[in-house]
């Protein structure tokens, strides 16, 4: 498959950069240099995941993430000259699915990229106990891997890629306390750090949406352990 990525960032000399680095992947690409370019881009629904840098002028990466989120589950890879916590965290609650500091080395770069498409569309292994493969029923909720949706009584929940991973990785095994680094480790496929609050940031926005279509607390905070979800 020929994933297409959207690259969108003001510079014009690091947008072609990031896609020269991205074509020797493999990869084809697209290029907009401002938000109202990249939304205009994305309507057409034929790209994979989105390159996008904080800093535009016009509309901002930020508010680009928050109007892709409301009709899109692309993975998103955000980029910022900024590396505070304040900074990563909002571009993660914004909608993100990592964050990326400039400057930055190109197989930094590409390895994000590849996590996020592979979580994206091809995520894991169906675990053992599933009664059919690929699809977890549990709590009024039907997971499935094969399809990427999941619905709640019938109705869909609309979730990004990296946040339904960590429900298809919770859910799998009910009851299990997974703590933040098993999480990082097993989802994003990356080595963990202590700082790291990236884990919580995406479990914050994964328990509000199922909480605002279920009505429960289906995700568990053990704390100074880690998270579980219970049948």
């Amino acid at each position: 498959m020929n994933h297409r990525i959207l690259v969108v960032d003001d510079d014009k000399e690091i947008a072609n950069l990031i896609s020269i680095y991205l074509k020797n992947e493999g990869y084809e690409t697209e290029l907009a240099h401002d938000g109202t370019e990249a939304l205009s881009k994305l309507q057409g629904g034929s790209l994979h995941l989105a390159v996008l840098d904080v800093m535009m002028p016009r509309m901002d990466g930020l508010e680009v993430c928050r109007r892709i989120r409301e009709t899109a589950e692309l993975p998103i890879l955000m980029l910022s000259a900024k590396a505070e916590d304040m900074d990563k965290v909002m571009g993660l609650m914004t909608g993100a699915d990592d964050y990326l500091v400039k400057p930055f080395h190109p197989l930094e770069l590409t390895a994000r990229v590849k996590s996020l498409l592979r979580r994206a569309y091809r995520f894991g292994q169906a675990p053992a106990q599933e009664e059919v493969p690929g699809l977890l029923r549990m709590n009024g909720l039907t997971i499935n891997r094969t399809t990427h949706t999941v619905e709640a009584e019938g109705r869909p929940i609309r979730l990004t890629s990296t946040e339904f991973g960590i429900l298809y990785l919770l859910a799998s095994q009910p009851g299990r306390v997974f703590s933040a680094e098993d999480i990082f480790r097993q989802v994003w496929k990356e080595k963990y750090f202590d700082s790291n609050n990236t884990v919580m940031v995406h479990i914050s926005k994964l328990r509000d949406k199922l909480e605002q279509e279920t009505g429960s607390k289906l995700i568990t905070t053990v704390w100074g352990v880690g998270y579980k979800i219970d049948f």
